[in-house]
């Protein structure tokens, strides 16, 4: 597939759509592009490796039922190196499928058929948290705080990146980092998981919807966390999660 035709924009951010229903790709790359984005389609894991390989791809809608090689199997290798944001798109609407995205590593799962114009916005706003942290780094001068530190981890807030004791890095995905991102940022503080989705992806939370959960889950385990007794990350029954540990910033 070939990369809609639009007016060059140099500073517009890439998105990469990785389907091969030719429908849908239409659909997705006119919608995007008429909001300013450069689109790029690929109908299957092998074009979606050879448009990253020659550009900078700022985000990716995926769908999971690619011809060949599926859509969770390229998103495990995507995480090995990359951690840009990624956002699964598919007429697969099971918990299960919807669970092994996010657990893959995708910051986002929507069903087909979908809204474009909600689509959009989850896009527009899981890449604007993607830079914020950085953007307010170079902007906001010396008195704005780099690391928040807990426990015998550090999370830096400039390169969006958890780090251990011996200063080894730990990769966050988007929805990973934002998500600790905010529960570091209040301490103590029962936070409901409507309250915490909404940060994530400006929606309102559904009893079914399985997102933050799937989440706290990635960061307990990246953070060494005994599921069944967590130190750091409190499950609030009924309501949501709280961040236990005493938060430095320096």
């Amino acid at each position: 597939m070939q990369p809609v035709e639009t007016q060059p924009n140099l500073l517009a951010d890439n998105i990469l759509i990785v389907d091969d229903d030719p429908v849908t790709c239409a659909t997705l790359s006119g919608y995007f592009a008429q909001d300013g984005y450069a689109v790029d389609e690929a109908g299957d894991a092998e074009e979606a490796r050879a448009t990253m390989a020659r550009k900078r791809i700022d985000l990716m809608l995926l769908d999971v039922g690619l011809p060949g090689e599926d859509g969770f199997s390229l998103i495990r290798e995507i995480r090995q190196h990359s951690q840009m944001p990624i956002i699964f798109v598919s007429s697969r609407d099971h918990d299960v499928d919807r669970i092994l995205g996010l657990e893959f590593g995708a910051d986002d799962y929507v069903v087909k058929p979908f809204n474009a114009r909600e689509l959009l916005v989850r896009a527009r706003n899981l890449l604007r948290r993607t830079r914020v942290s950085a953007d307010s780094g170079a902007d906001s001068g010396q008195d704005q705080p780099r690391h928040r530190n807990f426990g015998d981890w550090s999370l830096d807030l400039h390169q969006r990146c958890l780090l251990a004791a011996d200063g080894q890095g730990v990769a966050l995905t988007c929805g990973e980092f934002n998500l600790l991102e905010v529960l570091t940022a209040k301490p103590g503080r029962a936070l409901s998981r409507d309250a915490l989705l909404d940060h994530l992806s400006n929606r309102d939370w559904q009893p079914s919807d399985r997102t933050v959960d799937v989440l706290i889950s990635r960061l307990r385990r990246k953070l060494g966390e005994n599921p069944r007794a967590p130190k750091l990350i409190m499950t609030i029954q009924g309501l949501g999660y709280l961040f236990k540990a005493k938060v430095k910033n320096r």
